[in-house]
């Protein structure tokens, strides 16, 4: 009895084993990424090329799309803002506050939370920008 073997080449292809390891290695960076989601308050800020970034001891005003208003991070009524502007100022009208007003306000919505800013005693301020717009 005389057996031979026939090896022939496969000819067909099988994406079997490489889906699978697509999927691991999909696997792999999902878990091994991390995902955090930033807290803030909801704001699309106006984009600008001349932007920088400043990080001294600031004062946030934030004026969301609704209108709402937020100093430092904490929601406060319109009524608020004078007074409590005044305590975070306390003597030192040299201190900036920054605008970070959405980007739908119109100018003239913004202009009345500064002019109450400005009623507080606030004397300096900065708009707050995205970089990245084109002239």
């Amino acid at each position: 009895m005389n057996f031979q073997m026939k090896r022939t080449k496969i000819t067909t292809f099988s994406p079997i084993s490489l889906t699978d390891i697509v999927l691991l290695l999909l696997i792999f960076f999902l878990l091994s990424s991390s995902f955090f989601v930033q807290p803030g308050i909801k704001v699309t800020l106006p984009k600008a090329i001349t932007g920088q970034i400043e990080t001294k001891d600031r004062i946030y005003l934030t004026i969301t799309k609704k209108q709402g208003i937020y100093l430092n991070n904490q929601m406060i009524l319109r009524s608020e803002l004078v007074e409590k502007l005044k305590a975070l100022l306390h003597g030192q009208p040299e201190r900036m506050v920054v605008i970070q007003a959405d980007k739908d306000l119109t100018l003239e919505q913004a202009i009345e939370i500064i002019d109450l800013a400005k009623m507080a005693g606030a004397q300096k301020f900065l708009i707050a920008t995205q970089p990245g717009a084109t002239p």
